[in-house]
């Protein structure tokens, strides 16, 4: 996770982070100038939409004069295809085995009660999730504590692993559109409240799922479904490494949308001051710690720059929560957030010192009871209590 040779470079994380492909942190003092590479990076774009607009029309005229291809050469394509298809099953399985596998109660703690199923999204890919409710009542994983702590204010609680992530289809760490993940976010939301009729409901977000949160909660329809959003250190205003990453990240997403930086990644960023729960995080094969797929960095960077300049848009009840020390998000624009949004019914929260994942935290359960408190501050608001 950190960039070799003499020029020091900050880490990449799997999660949203402002070190997205660090590769041309220094490009300025590289063998050429900024502004060179900045007109050669127009010259690229301009070869590699001539390639996408030319080689169809050649392959075209030339089809009827080129000898057929082997059987070997026509079938290599569809192996490869059948190979990466076969490997992402596998990649799945093992981590939906890994998942199912999980006790998420202890023998000494039977407050709550808990299941685990699938709910297939707006692509028709298979999301693990889990739900736990308390026992007089009727990723997620690594939550169970903050689950339990909720179940003992008699609140229920669902959890979704994204694509890519958990116990969920895909390959792990990969994104192909985070739009997808918030259209599959408006339809567990929507499976929930049919699940659950007439009983308020809240949305939570850590991260870039506190990205996607926002952005699902911005949509009047999403909106009128919940009560409220809270967001534990959203991604919110993340920037490349460079200029010139943003700049090429859309080209290389589309070219090698898989591919990972594979050493940028070797030490794990500090995302929590508890040593236990750091060594739990960077050791848990269910948590995609490895170099950052381009396409899913892509996705980030592009979410974050669409929330980034509609905070004025936003009107859903929120509570925000940050860690100033954080590494990985920036506080700061947790708190342009809080300033910009015409939300009427709005909080935020910043801890002095505290690192990426509050939840993780020495202090996550007073965290957790700041969360707690805020969404019975609102249920009071509107009469529940």
């Amino acid at each position: 996770m950190e960039a070799a040779a003499v020029v020091r470079v900050e880490e990449l994380t799997s999660g949203a982070s402002g070190r997205i492909i660090p590769v041309f942190r220094n490009l300025r003092q590289s063998i050429f100038s900024y502004e060179t590479f900045r007109k050669s990076l127009v010259l690229i774009y301009s070869f590699f939409f001539w390639i996408l607009i030319v080689l169809p029309r050649r392959h075209r005229f030339s089809s009827t004069a080129s000898p057929p291809s082997s059987p070997k050469t026509q079938s290599s394509p569809v192996r490869r295809q059948k190979f990466s298809i076969r490997r992402d099953e596998e990649d799945t399985m093992r981590r939906r085995a890994l998942a199912e596998a999980i006790e998420m109660v202890t023998e000494d703690d039977r407050r709550c009660k808990w299941t685990t199923s699938l709910f297939f999204g707006a692509k028709r890919n298979a999301l693990f999730c889990r739900s736990w409710f308390p026992v007089s009542g009727e990723l997620n994983g690594r939550y169970s504590h903050f689950a339990k702590q909720l179940n003992s204010c008699n609140f229920g609680v669902y959890a979704m692993d994204w694509i890519g992530h958990g116990g969920s289809d895909g390959l792990h760490g990969y994104v192909p559109s985070l739009d997808h993940v918030v259209a599959d976010t408006a339809a567990f939301l929507e499976k929930v409240r049919v699940d659950n009729p007439g009983v308020p409901c809240f949305l939570f977000g850590h991260s870039t799922g506190g990205a996607v949160v926002l952005k699902a909660a911005s949509y009047p329809n999403i909106e009128e479904m919940l009560e409220g959003i809270i967001l534990t250190s959203p991604a919110l205003r993340v920037k490349p490494a460079h200029p010139i990453v943003g700049a090429v990240a859309p080209i290389f997403s589309m070219v090698v949308p898989r591919f990972q930086f594979k050493g940028a990644n070797k030490r794990g960023i500090p995302v929590s001051r508890d040593p236990a729960a750091l060594l739990a995080k960077y050791s848990d094969p269910l948590v995609y710690t490895g170099p950052i797929r381009v396409r899913t960095g892509h996705e980030i960077l592009r979410i974050t720059s669409y929330l980034t300049r509609n905070f004025q848009s936003i009107t859903v009840p929120f509570f925000v929560l940050h860690g100033t020390s954080d590494r990985v998000t920036d506080p700061l624009a947790s708190q342009d957030l809080y300033n910009e949004a015409p939300s009427k019914f709005k909080d935020i929260k910043l801890y002095e010192g505290f690192l990426h994942d509050l939840l993780f935290e020495p202090e996550r359960e007073e965290i957790a009871q700041d969360i707690i408190d805020w969404m019975e501050k609102r249920l009071n608001a509107n009469g529940y209590f």
